[in-house]
């Protein structure tokens, strides 16, 4: 990624849940360090804004995929992102308006 100069992008919901478990057991010094990754240049957090609800309705037309799933790829749907990777090998098979590809963590060409 480095070097091919690529950006990671996640959603804030993501980071939501990055943090629960930090914030569970209280660790602050952790929890500092994650909300200072999250701050810098390495990542751009995505909103769950009003653009990307309108895609979250359009993808959620299709009931099968789950709520959380549906945000993940509403937010980056709504930023146009060129590759959408993921855990869940049921979601690569997906088309979505406003993602060029999406693919498994296996499958990702990094």
């Amino acid at each position: 990624m480095l070097t091919r100069r690529d950006r990671l992008y996640t959603s804030a919901l993501a980071v939501g849940e990055i943090l629960v478990a930090t914030v569970e057991s209280s660790k602050q010094e952790l929890l500092k360090r994650y909300q200072a990754y999250f701050a810098g240049p390495n990542i751009t957090v995505l909103p769950f804004d009003r653009r990307a609800a309108l895609f979250y309705a359009r993808i959620r037309q299709e009931r099968s995929i789950q709520r959380p799933d549906a945000i993940h790829l509403a937010c980056a749907a709504a930023e146009g992102m060129d590759l959408f990777i993921t855990n869940d090998e049921r979601l690569s098979r997906r088309v979505v308006e406003g993602i060029a590809f999406i693919t498994s963590l296996e499958a990702a060409p990094i």
